[in-house]
């Protein structure tokens, strides 16, 4: 009799109230604490499972390279692009990942018009793969002497490393030239030509490679960063017919879209994805896990809710 007591008791949550003395008050507010404790508790462990049975991104466990480009804003865009592959340095050492420059092209006033960095490690493009997009700066100059706010803007593009059998290069596609390398280097600079001259003459990628200090070593890492870059050419694609299918919050990875704002008179970086404000000083020291993680929980809850409604 106990058990169909029980039986007729069940809640919709399948949770069954313990049978209590009706003047017991106190007991049973107590039990109706625990009650409420438990299904909390099974909500969000059934939430933990949903995520853990998601499909897994297949490139999260690559390693990636880095490529940062100066946009709008002049001299102060490439200074800002500097400030921006300190960031990621900086954060790759907290990770414990390998970082090394592929190729890097100064501005005229200091910083960067372009930097290509490699970034070997355990699952980097699973971290940093939603940091592609417009950074934008709000900020006074170095050389304004009227104390305006400028804003410039920096392209930051992440790409996983592929292998081979993932992008097929045909080698008459490829236009290769060498040239004498130059910056620091001792006798083997200007007098043998080691640096590498790449063009992918169908997309006109053009890669230019001076880091290494044989010619066959800038080749090889070239044409990893060709094929890096082919891949995400059609990635990208793939990621705009999804997104012409749905709107999304984590966005479409494009470089032309807009993520994130530094603004320095309010000592501020915000997402513009998840709508969090976050400590500017610590996001340039390379304090970046806490973005990394909201972006993460941000794709995973659209993801749940993709399955849910379909």
């Amino acid at each position: 009799m106990a058990a169909s007591g029980c039986q007729s008791r069940w809640d919709s949550d399948g949770m069954c109230p313990p049978l209590l003395p009706a003047d017991d008050e106190e007991m049973r507010q107590m039990a109706q604490e625990e009650t409420e404790q438990v299904r909390s508790q099974m909500q969000s462990l059934e939430t933990q499972l949903e995520i853990l049975l998601l499909p897994k991104d297949p490139l999260d466990e690559r390693s990636i390279m880095l490529e940062v480009r100066a946009g709008t804003g002049g001299g102060e865009a490439s200074l800002w692009a500097a400030d921006l592959v300190r960031m990621y340095q900086r954060y790759a050492e907290t990770q414990g990942w390998k970082v090394s420059f592929l190729n890097a092209s100064e501005g005229e006033s200091g910083g960067y018009k372009e930097a290509v960095l490699q970034v070997n490690g355990d699952a980097v493009y699973s971290k940093l793969k939603f940091e592609s997009g417009v950074h934008r700066v709000q900020r006074v100059p170095a050389t304004e002497t009227q104390g305006r706010i400028h804003t410039s803007t920096a392209t930051v593009a992440i790409m996983p490393e592929v292998d081979e059998v993932d992008v097929k290069i045909d080698p008459k596609e490829i236009e290769l030239k060498t040239a004498r390398s130059g910056g620091a280097g001792g006798q083997n600079v200007n007098k043998v030509e080691t640096a590498v001259d790449l063009i992918h003459k169908p997309t006109g990628i053009r890669i230019f490679c001076t880091e290494e200090r044989s010619q066959g070593k800038n080749r090889e890492r070239a044409m990893s960063l060709l094929r890096s870059k082919l891949y995400d050419l059609e990635q990208e694609k793939q990621r705009s017919e999804i997104q012409a299918q749905r709107k999304s919050q984590v966005g479409t990875g494009a470089r032309s879209e807009k993520i994130k704002t530094y603004n320095f008179k309010d000592a501020r970086m915000s997402d513009h994805r998840t709508k969090n404000n976050y400590d500017l000083n610590k996001m340039l020291s390379g304090e970046i896990e806490g973005p990394i993680q909201a972006m993460i929980a941000l794709e995973q809850r659209e993801r749940l809710a993709e399955l849910s409604a379909s």
